[in-house]
């Protein structure tokens, strides 16, 4: 009960509805940029095996690096500003989600491929118009399944020399040792991600009912 009451109050008295949406901003610009660059190069690394082979050892080896490694480079090259917190978002997923793209392109069934490669389609055709349509139902449902990755990297990214957001007020209440601030601020980024997943969920049913 006390972390609802401290809920409540962030949102009357503080301006919390600020700082949730400076949070999903950042969510929203960041996640767009990760699928924008992982989609081609996963989609290209799953239709030709050549790219796939050149490319991945790259990308498996930046999957096992900590996001939040990066951040002292980050802070020299882009500040304390906005730009490092988008790209600690951004490499927090970027790689997993090549990675799984690359999966869902693979996963595309033989024989749709060989039916339109007989039917005269080139290769290019048949990337765009056949495999690409295909795995699109698995794209939106990775993209669900990472953005929840997306907002748990949310705290780390805004710790650091933030003024606003979510975790920089979780930061604020715990200078002042408020335990229910924290937990508000945590509720609030579970409720967030539910309702994201709800609605992407809503859109994958809306758009590929025939799955369902």
């Amino acid at each position: 009960m006390e972390v609802l009451k401290a809920w409540i109050e962030l949102f009357a008295e503080r301006d919390f509805s600020t700082d949730v949406l400076q949070s999903t901003k950042r969510i929203l610009v960041s996640f767009a940029i990760a699928i924008a660059i992982a989609l081609p190069i996963g989609v290209l690394m799953g239709a030709l095996r050549w790219v796939g082979n050149f490319l991945n050892p790259l990308v498996s080896a930046f999957r096992y690096l900590p996001a939040p490694s990066f951040i002292p480079l980050l802070l020299m090259w882009l500040g304390t500003g906005d730009s490092q917190k988008i790209s600690l978002l951004v490499l927090g997923v970027i790689f997993f989600l090549i990675t799984l793209f690359m999966d869902n392109t693979r996963a595309v069934p033989r024989e749709l491929i060989e039916c339109s490669s007989t039917l005269g389609a080139s290769r290019t055709k048949i990337l765009w118009s056949v495999m690409f349509p295909a795995a699109l139902p698995s794209h939106v449902d990775t993209a669900r399944q990472m953005l929840a990755v997306s907002w748990s990297y949310l705290v780390i990214a805004e710790i650091v020399a933030a003024t606003d957001g979510i975790g920089a007020m979780m930061m604020r209440a715990k200078r002042f040792v408020k335990v229910d601030d924290i937990m508000a601020g945590i509720l609030t980024i579970g409720m967030m991600g539910l309702l994201a997943d709800f609605l992407i969920r809503l859109v994958h049913r809306r758009c590929f009912h025939y799955l369902h």
